[in-house]
Order: C-alpha cells, then structure tokens, then sequence
C-alpha cells in the first residue's frame, strides 16, 4: 500500500479577533490492492483519523496506481469499493473529510503528462521504490512504474495542498513532488502550491510478525506476518502466538530484539499504556502471557473496525453517496489546477 487538500468545503476556525481561518490542507492516498493489515492501520489509516480535527483532507483510493501490477478488472473495481467501505469503517467521516477515486478525476493522468515532461530521467532512476519494484516482478517492468512518481506528484499538486502525511519509506517521493513544483513555477510561472511532508513518527513501521526486519506488508506470502483487519479472533490470536520473539524471557523495550520489540510497540500504541507502566506489568512474566494480553487488546480493537465494515458493506449506495459527495468537492480544484498549468505551459 502506498501512501500519500484542499477541497471545495474549506472548513474554517475562528481567531481571537473574530476572523474566519482556513485549515491546513492535507492529502493521503492509498492503493486498493491486497486486504488491509494491522501496519496500514497503525501506521497511516489511523492517524488520517485522528487528524481531521487539525486539517483539511482528502483521501484518495490511488486506483490507477494499482495497474502498474496486471488487475483483473472485476476484482479492482471490487477491491476499490471494498477500501473505501473500510476507510470509513476506520472512522474516516464524510462530514469532516473528503473521500474520492483517483480513476473519476482525469486530471490526475492529465496533470502527470505535463509533470513527466518536467522531471529529468536522472531524478525518476533515483527512486528506491521503481528498483524496489522491478526486483520483486522482473517479468513486469513497464513505463507507468517508471513514472508512477509523476502522477504521485500530480495526485497532490491538484489540490495546493500544505501536507502530506508519509512514513520515512515515502519521503523521497515528496522530494521529487516539491522539486517539480518549484521547477515548474520557477519556470512558468506561479502554479503549485509546493507541499511539506509529514512525517508520521508513531505507529509509523509496524514488522512483520514472521519477520521483525522486513515492514509488514500485504505482499508479503507468510501466513502468519500480517494481522489483517478482518481477520477473526481466532486468527489474530493465533498469528500472535506464533510472532517471532527471541531466548531472552526479559520483557522490555530493547530495539536489539527486533521481535519483541515489535510487539511491545504495537501494544503500546493500542492499549495507550507509557512504557514504564508496560514494562511494570510483564515484570517476572513470560511471552504467553504477553503475547496473551496482546491479542486481547488487539481484537478488542479491531472489533468495531470490523462491525461496522460489515455494516457499510451491505449498503454500497451509502458508500457510492459518500464517494460522490467527495468528487464534487474535489473536482473543482483539480480542475483549476490543471487549467492554470495547461494555459502556462501553452497548451491552451
């Protein structure tokens, strides 16, 4: 999963003199393929949430991301449904927030053609993420890999946006995004808004529970290294169970043992405990029991997320309502954007 505002409905706050101010702008998008785990939702989803008391956001299921992997058609156009249902599950409100498809706004593609012919080859090979990409499918290294960065940029630069919420992995990609957007309004002229990470530190890389030095990830093939969201209680226990930890019964928080450490940190997070009171808890106590106070916490948390996805998901129209509500209140902007560029540019 990849992730990355301004929209119509600008939400305003009031000052000590009684003036209306705008909120910062914030943008996030995510990627519609494979099922969403316990590291997505710690790591970003979670905080998305938690911030639209403090911001302005859209957030964007990135579908036309996805294709740059072979889709079957039928089951991205489900999974996208899908990832919107669980986004709001996870309490993104459509009464604070603006939710969309990424493939509805063609300005998407359109703005990323005239970023491609503004970023020079040099800067696009110097992503991590395309070799990351080309190693794990060697029989798929196509053009829109290559450039998928530009249409990350374009994704953003639509909306002027003042943020954007990215995990350490992704920062680069927001480098490549503010430098095109200076470059081109240096250029032709004052067009983008040029936007600043925000390093999200908490929750930010949440392991594998097979494998505590690779990020969970929902491409991953062990049975046991992701907790998805919708998994059961019996599942969740079980892959907590069997987490990988190490010889040393001591439980405390030492990123040495990556293992335990790991699942400290999740129960941490959670269960909204300091470390000191975490570390007094399981003092003179083994793994079972850790391990058995950590799947409590986490299916107790899960829970609502996975009651209320089951909810919505019986009700596509509500979802379609609110994926709709969330186009016209974005499109606006998009269309402005790409407008002022193309007239810059001299293609109108």
């Amino acid at each position: 999963m990849k992730f990355y505002f301004s929209s119509g409905k600008r939400s305003k706050k009031i000052n000590k003199k009684g003036r209306k101010l705008s909120k910062k702008a914030v943008f996030s998008g995510i990627q519609p393929t494979g099922n969403i785990h316990l590291g997505n939702y710690l790591g970003a989803i979670r905080n998305w949430v938690n911030m639209q008391d403090l911001y302005e956001n859209i957030f964007c299921v990135v579908n036309s991301h996805a294709i740059t992997i072979r889709q079957n058609p039928a089951e991205l156009r489900e999974k996208t449904l899908d990832l919107a249902c669980m986004l709001v599950a996870c309490g993104i409100s459509p009464e604070k927030s603006s939710l969309f498809i990424q493939s509805e706004v063609d300005f998407h593609p359109a703005l990323a053609w005239i970023l491609d012919c503004n970023i020079f080859m040099g800067d696009m090979s110097r992503m991590t993420q395309f070799k990351d990409k080309s190693q794990k499918n060697p029989k798929n290294i196509n053009v829109g890999l290559f450039n998928y960065p530009a249409l990350m940029a374009a994704d953003i630069l639509l909306y002027q946006v003042d943020f954007v919420p990215v995990g350490e992995d992704q920062k680069q990609h927001i480098e490549l995004t503010r430098d095109v957007a200076m470059r081109f309004n240096r250029d032709f002229g004052e067009c983008f808004k040029v936007p600043e990470p925000l390093i999200l530190e908490s929750g930010a890389r949440i392991m594998g529970l097979d494998d505590p030095n690779s990020k969970m990830s929902k491409s991953a093939t062990g049975k046991n290294h992701a907790i998805f969201l919708l998994d059961s209680p019996d599942i969740i226990a079980s892959k907590i169970k069997k987490a990988t930890t190490d010889s040393n019964s001591e439980i405390v928080f030492d990123k040495s043992r990556a293992g335990l450490y790991n699942l400290l940190s999740i129960y941490e997070i959670l269960s909204k405990k300091d470390r000191g009171s975490i570390e007094a808890e399981f003092n003179g106590k083994g793994y079972g029991v850790f391990k058995n106070a950590l799947s409590e916490v986490v299916i107790e948390s899960l829970k609502p997320i996975r009651e209320s996805y089951l909810r919505l998901k019986s009700n596509e129209d509500y979802i379609r309502k609110i994926l709709n509500e969330g186009l016209e209140s974005v499109k606006p902007k998009a269309e402005a954007t790409y407008n002022r560029a193309k007239e810059l540019i001299g293609l109108v």
